[in-house]
């Protein structure tokens, strides 16, 4: 049974993971922005394949992924670099992984809902679905939620290895899939949505901001959803 269970947590973290980075990667493409290593996993590397221009790779972690793009955290002026592209394709690129993760979700929700309901009922359910979701985000702006009400890797790990069923496991997929998502565009640094915000002030001022000011902001945002993650997995850990 635990063998069972972390193949299941392994198989729906890994797979979102996939499908979120796979959105920044394909789009990257796309804007012909060149991608160095399109990675699944963090930690040291258990494969690799070169190919024309991406290194492909699996990592020993699998509790996240990430696409390093020429000139992304340095400027560079090779040709296919990040920095370089327009700003309209940088904000399409960084808000790429989260849009599938949500767009994922709702295919997922609506055809699970499809198949138990039928089909006006299964748009409706899905309308609901995304409204709670936002409503719940609300409230923990407002302060109507309350901070221990937050779910993390432990939580959320707990919750996929009660999933009994094909349809709970798929449920409980497109949750958090729609979480993922969701919470990546939120405005805040390093998160996608924090990225795109310095890029739309970025066009207005039509002037991009010092690498210096952008690690610094980097720096203190990562502090703070460390100390959040850890705050929430003391919680997670309280509840089990």
């Amino acid at each position: 049974m635990i063998i069972i269970n972390a193949v299941k947590i392994i198989f729906l973290l890994g797979f979102l993971v996939l499908i979120h980075e796979s959105g920044h990667f394909f789009v990257a493409k796309i804007c012909k922005v060149k991608v160095n290593e399109f990675a699944i996993g963090f930690g040291p590397t258990i494969w690799s394949k070169k190919g024309k221009v991406t290194k492909y790779a699996l990592r020993l972690i699998p509790l996240g992924g990430f696409v390093s793009m020429e000139g992304e955290d340095e400027k560079s002026t090779e040709e296919g670099s990040f920095s370089e592209a327009s700003v309209l394709k940088r904000i399409a690129i960084v808000m790429a992984g989260g849009i599938v993760n949500i767009i994922f979700a709702i295919i997922l929700f609506w055809g699970l809902s499809f198949y138990f309901l039928g089909f006006e009922k299964a748009f409706y359910n899905v309308g609901y679905f995304i409204k709670s979701m936002f409503e719940s985000i609300v409230q923990l702006f407002t302060g109507k939620a309350k901070m221990d009400q937050m779910m993390g890797p432990v939580g959320i790990s707990s919750v996929v290895s009660q999933t009994t069923g094909i349809a709970d496991f798929i449920y409980i997929m497109s949750v958090i899939s729609l979480s993922l998502g969701v919470t990546n565009l939120m405005p805040f640094p390093p998160l996608d949505g924090g990225k795109v915000v310095l890029l739309i002030i970025e066009g207005i001022r039509k002037k991009p901001f010092s690498q210096k000011f952008e690690v610094a902001l980097q720096s203190v945002g990562f502090l703070i959803l460390i100390t959040l993650s850890i705050f929430v997995t003391y919680n997670d850990i309280l509840r089990l």
